[in-house]
């Protein structure tokens, strides 16, 4: 029996994909630990704190950048792949054009969302996170399409690896760092991995073509994605942008210690889900009941290991302060109330990109949508009352809803899509 399931894990390409995303984010978990017990060390629970709500609130707006181009490469190119060239060159007209805009917004808005002081620290991450990191996701999307998770795993440990090695460098050099300082550093990072990943995507596959006709045209439904993908910053960072405006930067620093154990406890289930994307949208060619069996089955393949982690993070969390610091202690009951948060991910993520890949994003966005705004609301209200376990209580509902939500949504249109069939025949 057991050889009969290595076979069939052999000859599964998802299974495949998703081993060489397993295996490259398993390296990144390891690496990205090292390197943010490196960084807490570095900066403190105050300066970590400071850098977390600025990189927070530029994660609320940076997926507009894109314009949704990457999962419109995804959705077209996973299709026909001689749409390379323009959906390619789309990606780089969206991202260049938009990023400009977005660091304006935020350096003219960004002082009084986050406090004065934060606007030197604000402005490098703005650039890095809005142009260079989400170009470095765009070409992941591009490798996700034609399924070389070998080669999408790489670049993810590459730009891990250079942001350690910097960390390092740091530590051994200074022994402290500011939130600026470690800014700017990043800022040369992510230039430095966005070079290499466009390198490598023209190498592989050719150069880009533009085409803003076609820019315009998908405009639209690239737009859906992109507030998607705000939606999603919303509900998981609002809340380090509330407690930095609130002025509790040291609390921010310590919840944000264990939201980062929490994210990448997550990566082997995100790596799971990302090898099943683009089979969601060539599922969704059938319409949505040739996405719900894929959502039931990737659920079952995450759930069992969420729960695994979840465990594992509970257990496992009076470790912080012994790797960061003794600044870092309260950080220990932040993770175990934030744990679950793996668990609610598979549910909302599956049946998500059912409803995606099947054409009805804008379900999706309006589930998110009120993930989003009930998430702010509770923040607001909770966070000047309760501090950080204000906003843990709010990430643990928020999850929660939005993957009953999302399964609500896709047996609904499955229902509804049976019943127009049985109409029709």
């Amino acid at each position: 029996m057991l050889q009969r399931l290595w076979e069939r894990l052999r000859s599964s390409a998802l299974a495949k994909n998703a081993a060489w995303l397993f295996a490259g984010q398993g390296l990144s978990v390891v690496t990205q630990g090292v390197y943010f017990i490196v960084l807490a060390r570095l900066l403190g629970a105050s300066q970590y704190g400071l850098l977390s709500g600025a990189i927070a609130l530029v994660a609320t707006v940076s997926q507009y950048s894109t314009l949704g181009s990457g999962l419109l490469f995804l959705r077209y190119v996973s299709a026909d792949h001689k749409n390379f060239p323009l959906y390619w060159g789309n990606i780089l007209l969206s991202i260049f054009s938009m990023s400009t805009l977005l660091v304006l917004g935020l350096w003219l808005l960004g002082g009084r969302l986050l406090g004065p002081g934060t606007l030197f620290v604000l402005l490098p991450l703005a650039v890095s996170d809005c142009m260079f990191q989400q170009f470095n996701s765009c070409t992941g999307q591009v490798f996700q399409t034609f399924e070389k998770m070998k080669i999408s795993a790489t670049l993810i440990l590459l730009s891990n690896v250079l942001r350690l090695i910097l960390a390092v460098a740091f530590l051994v050099a200074l022994k402290t760092a500011s939130a600026w300082q470690w800014a700017l550093a990043s800022l040369f990072v992510s230039f430095l991995g966005a070079l290499i990943a466009f390198v490598t995507v023209t190498r592989h596959f050719g150069r880009p073509s533009f085409s803003i006709p076609l820019l315009f045209k998908r405009a639209g439904e690239g737009f859906v994605f992109a507030i998607s993908g705000s939606t999603t910053a919303v509900y998981n960072d609002v809340d380090k942008v509330v407690l930095t405006h609130d002025g509790m930067i040291r609390a921010n620093g310590l919840y944000s210690m264990a939201y980062r154990v929490v994210n990448i406890g997550t990566m082997p289930i995100m790596s799971i889900v990302a090898a099943a994307f683009p089979r969601f949208f060539r599922e969704g060619a059938k319409g949505i009941i040739g996405t719900v069996p894929m959502a039931k089955v990737l659920l079952k393949r995450t759930l069992v290991l969420a729960l695994m982690i979840s465990a594992g993070m509970f257990l496992m969390a009076p470790i912080i302060p012994h790797l960061v610091g003794k600044s870092y202690l309260e950080s220990v009951s932040a993770l175990r109330w934030l744990c679950l948060i793996p668990v609610f991910r598979c549910f909302h993520l599956s049946a998500g990109d059912a409803i995606a890949g099947a054409g009805h994003q804008k379900y999706r966005l309006l589930s998110q949508s009120i993930a989003a705004l009930g998430n702010l609301g509770l923040n607001i209200i909770l966070i000047p009352k309760l501090g950080w376990l204000g906003a843990a209580w709010t990430s643990l509902g928020t999850d929660a809803l939005l993957g009953v939500m999302n399964w609500a949504a896709l047996f609904h249109l499955a229902a509804r899509e049976r019943h127009r069939l049985a109409l029709a025949t």
